[in-house]
């Protein structure tokens, strides 16, 4: 009869993985001062966002995280909102 064929609950559709921007644009490091990069990796609750979000690789995500939390310490981004 019909084979089970996966795919869960995206309907069997192929997803395209997303490319981590900072290796696109070869940083390095990622720096904590430049708030408006960090803002797009944070929720509008304050929490971090997971890389099955953003697609940030896993160097990276351990680099932003830490930015995150030195810009947070620094109160140039907020532990939570508003």
């Amino acid at each position: 009869m019909g084979e089970f064929r996966g795919g869960g609950a995206s309907g069997g559709r192929f997803r395209r993985r997303r490319i981590c921007s900072f290796c696109v644009d070869k940083v390095d490091e990622v720096d904590y001062k430049d708030v408006d990069t960090l803002r797009r990796f944070v929720t509008e609750h304050g929490r971090i966002r997971p890389r099955r979000q953003t697609g940030t690789c896993a160097k990276h995500q351990r680099s932003l995280a830490t930015a995150v939390k030195r810009a947070r310490h620094l109160a140039l981004l907020p532990f939570v909102a508003e």
